[in-house]
């Protein structure tokens, strides 16, 4: 592995532990207690009396015991006493691995035909499917199609679209190498995002789309295709930048190219985070 992909994995594993770090405390969880982890020789591991503590050293976070003492809890020396390896050990969280679909995108797009699921087909003129390359290492997904894409029926192909194809071209791929979508395949009325209910109704046609190609990264613009992806509600600001995963799956949340258009001086920071993506993928292609 490269230093650089190295060090995106690295800020993957630190962004999971620090999601647990926040779950944890939201439970009350405020102490890891080395004496609750019990050392499991392979003697002790067998013994089926021993069997539950087992389990528990090598694969649970142990509930701390309940103290009187609140330096116990909150000292400044209480922390460092935990090992590093027993913490991280519990913290880093094996992701789902996407299952290999082996339906096509012409089957989900004829399952979906002209869809009346959710309110959204009453104004809009076209379904607009994910389209591109099959094949493709590199997904861009949006938040739904604008009033050029519902004419058209394609996904981006208006003055955001454009914007994206410059970007695509600029890290060294063609727009027919690349897959495009959206998590919403109906224009909302008057360019809105869509609802979470409409959301909810369209992504699992998404999903499936996903897992039929299986991209090496995904792209996800803006906030409304980050929240839906990797169901969060952190904002693009905080998340952009970084790569995070979809069961196995980099995924890159990087700004909307129509909100570059309104703010053209967060170009240069979308540029960063495609580069990012550009070098993993040369990466993952010399390994």
């Amino acid at each position: 592995m490269t230093t650089k992909a190295a060090a995106a994995e690295l800020r993957t594993i630190l962004e999971a532990a620090r999601e647990q770090l926040i779950y944890l405390s939201e439970l009350g969880v405020a102490l890891v207690e080395p004496s609750n982890l019990p050392a499991a020789s392979p003697r002790h591991a067998q013994d089926p009396a021993h069997k539950d503590e087992a389990v528990s050293a090598r694969g649970r976070l142990p509930v701390p015991r309940p103290s009187t003492n609140a330096a116990s809890v909150l000292g400044p020396k209480t922390l460092p006493s935990i090992p590093t390896r027993v913490l991280f050990e519990n913290l880093i969280r094996t992701s789902e691995q996407l299952t290999k679909s082996n339906e096509t995108l012409e089957d989900i797009h004829a399952e979906i035909g002209d869809c009346t699921l959710c309110g959204l087909c009453e104004r809009r003129r076209n379904v607009v499917h994910t389209e591109g390359n099959r094949k493709a290492r590199l997904m861009f997904i949006g938040e739904a199609p604008g009033a050029d894409e519902d004419a058209q029926a394609r996904p981006f192909v208006g003055r955001a679209g454009q914007l994206l194809t410059k970007i695509i071209e600029a890290i060294g791929f063609r727009r027919e190498e690349v897959l495009i979508g959206n998590v919403n395949r109906c224009r909302p009325p008057g360019n809105r995002p869509p609802t979470d209910e409409e959301a909810a109704v369209c992504k699992p046609f998404l999903l499936r789309e996903i897992a039929s190609v299986q991209p090496e990264v995904i792209v996800v613009l803006g906030n409304t295709a980050t929240r839906n992806l990797l169901e969060t509600r952190e904002s693009i600001g905080r998340l952009r930048g970084q790569f995070l995963d979809y069961k196995g799956i980099k995924v890159m949340p990087t700004f909307h190219p129509a909100y570059l258009l309104r703010d053209p001086s967060k170009k240069r920071e979308t540029w960063e985070d495609l580069k990012k993506v550009r070098a993993y993928l040369d990466s993952a292609t010399k390994v």
